[in-house]
Order: C-alpha cells, then sequence, then structure tokens
C-alpha cells in the first residue's frame, strides 16, 4: 500500500469517526424554499384541485420539507380564469391550470390540454413528452414568462347537461352553452353561444337560466357540482376534451433559479401527480354516473350528424387558425400526424381488446 493511499484511508476513517462527511454536506446544500401555486378550480372539486395539493405533499416528502408549495383554491388569490396571469406578473410563483383558458393569449395554448377531435388521454400525454408538445407550447408560454409541465388528465370528458335534447343540428341555434377552450369556437360556427364560467360559478349560472347548457370535466365533477338537479339531459362524449390534460405552470425565472435536484424532484412528482388524478377519475366517474342517473338524469349520445358537423366545423376553424398564426400551424402539424399514426395501432391493440371486454363485461367467470 502507497503512502498516499494509507493517508487518504486514515483521513477517511477519521472523518466518518467525527461524523463530518457526506450526510451534513448534503443536508446544507437543500435550501429552504416556499412557493405559492394558484389554482383554476375550487376546493370543492377534491379530484382536480386534490392533485395539487398531493402535487405538494410529495415535493415537500421529497425534499425533507426543504421545498414547500401552499395550494390556494380559485378565488382565494386571484379568479380561477386568472391563474396563469398571477404567474405572469410574478404575484405567485406557480399555478394548476388548463392552458386552454388562456387561447386568447395564444390558440395555440389549447393543444396543451386537449385540441376537439385530438388524442385521448394517453397519446396526449404522449405526444406531450415524446412528440415534441411541451417543446412547442412552452415556446408559446416563454412569451408570457412561464413554462408548464403536464401534471394530470381528466381522461374523455363528458358532453355536459342541457335542459334541452339536442337531437339535430339546428338544435344548437342560439344556445346559451358553458365551454372552455376552442371547443367554443367550433360551436360558435353552429350557431351556440360560447360561455366561458369559472367552475364555482357554473350551477348557479344553469340554475338561474343564464345558460342553457354546460360541460365541465366528468361525471364526479358534475356531481360534486350538482349539475343534475337543475338540467335532465346528460350528454356524451365531450369531443371537445378526449383526454384533458392539466399543466403546472412556473414562473420562468422561478424556475430558472431552482436548484437542479429540485427541478428533478418537480418533474417526477408531476408525473405521480398525473397518474393520481387520473386512476381516481377511472375509480369515481362509474359510480357517481350511476348516482345520478339514479336521481333522474338521462344519459344521450350526441348523434352521428352532429358529431360529424361539429368534426368538419372543427377542421375549418384549424385551416383559419394556421393561416394567421405560426405556432398554431406548428403545433397542428405536429399532433395531427401523431394522432393518426398512433390511433392505427391503438385500433389494433387498445381498441380492439376494450371493445371485447366491454361486451364480455356482464359474463361471470366460471371458478
Amino acid at each position: 500500500m502507497t503512502l498516499k493511499r494509507r493517508q487518504f484511508i486514515q483521513a477517511a476513517a477519521a472523518s466518518l469517526a467525527t461524523g463530518s462527511i457526506a450526510a451534513p454536506a448534503i443536508a446544507q446544500s437543500q435550501p429552504e424554499i416556499k412557493w405559492r401555486m394558484t389554482s383554476s378550480f375550487p376546493k370543492q372539486l377534491d379530484n382536480i384541485y386534490g392533485t395539487a395539493q398531493t402535487f405538494a405533499k410529495y415535493v415537500a416528502e421529497a425534499t425533507d420539507n426543504k421545498f414547500q408549495i401552499q395550494t390556494f383554491s380559485a378565488g382565494e388569490i386571484v379568479p380561477g380564469l386568472q391563474a396563469l396571469d398571477a404567474v405572469t406578473s410574478g404575484s405567485v410563483e406557480a399555478c394548476q391550470t388548463p392552458l386552454n383558458f388562456y387561447l386568447g393569449k395564444d390558440p395555440t395554448l389549447s393543444f396543451a390540454t386537449a385540441l376537439p377531435f385530438g388524442p385521448n388521454a394517453r397519446l396526449q400525454y404522449s405526444w406531450w413528452h415524446f412528440g415534441g408538445g411541451a417543446e412547442i407550447i412552452n415556446g408559446v408560454l416563454a412569451n408570457f414568462k412561464a413554462i408548464a409541465f403536464a401534471s394530470g388528465n381528466s381522461g374523455t370528458q363528458m358532453g355536459g347537461f342541457f335542459r334541452k335534447e339536442i337531437k339535430e343540428v339546428d338544435d344548437l341555434k342560439g344556445l346559451k352553452f358553458r365551454i372552455a377552450g376552442l371547443g367554443g369556437q367550433v360551436l360558435a360556427r353552429l350557431g351556440v353561444v360560447p360561455q366561458i364560467i369559472a367552475g364555482g360559478d357554473v350551477y348557479p349560472a344553469l340554475e338561474k337560466g343564464t345558460i342553457d347548457a354546460a360541460e365541465f370535466v366528468s361525471p364526479y365533477d358534475d356531481e360534486k357540482l350538482g349539475l343534475h338537479k337543475v338540467a335532465k339531459y346528460y350528454y356524451y362524449p365531450g369531443w371537445w376534451e378526449g383526454g384533458a390534460m392539466l399543466h403546472f405552470a412556473v414562473g420562468l425565472d422561478y424556475w430558472n433559479k431552482l436548484p437542479k435536484n429540485y427541478q428533478h424532484i418537480w418533474l417526477q412528482a408531476c408525473d405521480a401527480s398525473n397518474n393520481w388524478m387520473l386512476g381516481r377519475y377511472d375509480v369515481l366517474n362509474g359510480a357517481a354516473l350511476k348516482r345520478m342517473i339514479g336521481q333522474g338524469a338521462e344519459l344521450r349520445g350526441f348523434s352521428q350528424p352532429v358529431m360529424e358537423a361539429c368534426f368538419d366545423a372543427a377542421q375549418k376553424l384549424y385551416g383559419e387558425l394556421a393561416a394567421n398564426n405560426a405556432n398554431f400551424k406548428k403545433a397542428l402539424d405536429s399532433m395531427v400526424p401523431f394522432r393518426t399514426e398512433h390511433y392505427q395501432w391503438w385500433q389494433v391493440g387498445e381498441y380492439s381488446y376494450d371493445t371485447f371486454m366491454i361486451r364480455m363485461r356482464n359474463k361471470v367467470t366460471a371458478g
């Protein structure tokens, strides 16, 4: 053994004996950081707002409570539709929000949440992480001093509660309909009068007749809001949000100053939160739908003519937007081929299997 090697081992042993190696150094390198996160949703919607709370818990536990995120529901700091604005202005460090709420800033942001007749939840996640979606959307958000991270998904949404039946395309004319995002612009081409109303205000608007119909998210959330108590007909599917992705948006300066290990913890917590939210919806929606039907809600599917008219209107809208917005065209040219290509595999794999199992669901397996 050389002299230098012997001296190194002796020094290491001495350090271990005095307890002065590694752990204290790591602990000291973990700065204490406290952020505020405002949500676009009320506490009443415990699966959506609960995702933000769960995320904050994950981050705190992974950093030994060094990185603490305090969550605020819609209206506690700013109204739900102004969550991203609070991040842009620096009023808060982060927010939980659907980015399609802000299509007035740039319609490209709709792709982040859900393009009408776009991918389902899994393909939306895949496009975001592996199809170039995150880079496109965050390129747009950089203009607003923000960066976003996928943090949840509702799965395919319901078409909403209506006071009257929608049998034909003409039944849409003059309908005052609470709907967010590009779906409202698509329906406007068919005579609908779209209304953008935050979650906590949907019930009173429908109850008072200020609106004729309202979509929100899923059976679980719609039941929480009590929409089945003030409108009778419950339509599906919510083609405008076939897999609605939510995001945590962060002020770009705050993100860039965050220690790298905290950034990695943030990213892992986002993935965990995404799975938590979608998995919990899968458990809760079926039971909520049964309860509402038991209380008088009448389930209806949008007719094929209505669906096709909406699809055609959407394609015309996208062509016009792409012609006038380079960001929108870039996102459209990315997502549409991605959706088309990967639904080919979906038809062979997931769709064929799910279709068979749905037919077999009431058969009892002998055992």
